[in-house]
């Protein structure tokens, strides 16, 4: 059970990481910093959309249009944040 808890804040901590990697990628396209038609550059912002857009998509859905200042990241990551201390404030005392 410890393993699988451990599991699970790895993957949230992975995750936020991916959340981040994305904005970065996305301003520094946006940017023209990176560009778009080199092949790993693309890879690399499919990659990160394909793991995050679900789930941004969905915190979109309840935000105000801000025009173009997109705060959902900035949501998930706050959310992530108090999964974790949830995890360890409340289950991390039943695990141990």
């Amino acid at each position: 059970m410890i393993a699988v808890f451990y599991l699970i804040l790895q993957i949230l901590k992975l995750y936020s990481y991916v959340v981040i990697a994305n904005v970065i990628i996305s301003w520094l396209v946006a940017f023209n910093i990176l560009n778009t038609q080199n092949r790993f550059v693309y890879l690399a912002l499919d990659f990160t959309y394909r793991l995050t857009d679900p789930i941004l998509n969905k915190i979109r859905r309840y935000l105000p249009n801000l025009g173009a200042l997109d705060i959902s990241p900035i949501i998930l990551l706050l959310l992530i944040w108090f999964i974790e201390m949830c995890m360890k404030l409340y289950v991390a005392p039943m695990i141990f």
